[in-house]
């Protein structure tokens, strides 16, 4: 496993600081950044502060940080900013931070992150530096990544309306409604490691790269960011209504469950006729087929110690 263990550099460095001033309780944002920049400043770091925006260029921030000699990105936000970031300096000489203060905070629940922002911040000079995955996505809005969950179908096309929801825009609950009840069923084909195929009927279709998706439900082993393989779940045997029913309800899902198919696999290829809306850590990508792997230990992260290493998951055979 690489790693590197952090505690014993107390240099001054200085670090891109990746703010979302939307994220959490807007009233607070002006007070938790410098809350943020001075609890950084006493962990010795020089924080360079980036607001974002909902038209944030990550890719060129990211070319001018690095640029400046600076390969350390701490986002200070929810999985939406985090994602947007990873994406851009995976597989580059550069290390993600995390500080989460969003809704859901999946990616660091998943990578055991704590939530409080003193602990979070410690964990950059005392914690480990690993390497995990990043999702490719390769579709006909050409190739994007993700670091969280890709998904197909219902939760693609539900998601702005619920998200504006979710965030005090109630006047979407008609753009939330009228979409649901126009969506129908689709024959869905998944083709699991160039081998084996799967076809059914239904509403949805999900591929994971982290343990926590949605409402912190968990669909794969603590160790699935950096497993080398993907969590790929199909819902055939429920309706929407049933769907929707367990997301409120906050259950998880296990391949136990008679209405989930649940797979562990390097790659996928899903078609589906009628064709699906398709979502990437949020980000809209259209509709028709894809294609999902992984670029193996592409993104390198501040996190607590993760303990001994899990046993490495089986391909398409396990359930």
């Amino acid at each position: 496993m690489e790693k590197e263990i952090y505690f014993t550099d107390k240099r001054r460095r200085r670090v891109k600081l990746v703010f979302n001033p939307a994220s959490g309780s807007s009233n607070a944002s002006p007070v938790q950044l410098m809350d943020v920049i001075d609890m950084l400043q006493q962990w010795k770091y020089t924080p360079e502060v980036y607001l974002t925006e909902p038209d944030s260029d990550y890719s060129q921030m990211v070319k001018d940080t690095i640029s400046q000699g600076i390969n350390m990105f701490i986002v200070c936000g929810g999985d939406g900013t985090i994602s947007a970031v990873a994406k851009e300096i995976a597989g580059l000489p550069a290390t993600l931070g995390i500080i989460p203060t969003g809704t859901q905070n999946n990616v660091a629940l998943s990578l055991n992150i704590p939530r409080d922002i003193p602990s979070a911040i410690a964990l950059f000079r005392t914690g480990e530096r690993i390497k995990i995955d990043v999702g490719l996505v390769d579709c006909a809005q050409g190739r994007t990544s993700f670091l969280e969950i890709c998904s197909v179908g219902l939760l693609s096309a539900i998601f702005s309306a619920g998200d504006d929801i979710q965030h005090g825009h109630l006047e979407r609950v008609g753009d939330f409604l009228s979409t649901l009840v126009s969506l129908v069923p689709s024959k869905i084909k998944l083709v699991l490691d160039e081998k084996r195929e799967i076809v059914r009927m239904g509403h949805l279709v999900l591929i994971s790269n982290m343990p926590y998706i949605g409402r912190n439900y968990q669909v794969g082993g603590t160790a699935a960011f950096r497993d080398g393989l993907l969590d790929v779940l199909i819902f055939s045997n429920l309706s929407k209504l049933n769907l929707l029913g367990r997301a409120l309800k906050g259950t998880n899902v296990s391949g136990e469950d008679a209405g989930v198919e649940h797979f562990h696999v390097h790659r996928v290829d899903v078609e589906a006729a009628p064709p699906m809306q398709l979502m990437a850590d949020g980000v809209a990508l259209g509709e028709g087929p894809i294609h999902v792997e992984l670029q193996r230990r592409a993104l390198a992260v501040m996190t607590k110690a993760q303990g001994p290493k899990s046993i490495k998951r089986k391909g398409i055979g396990s359930r």
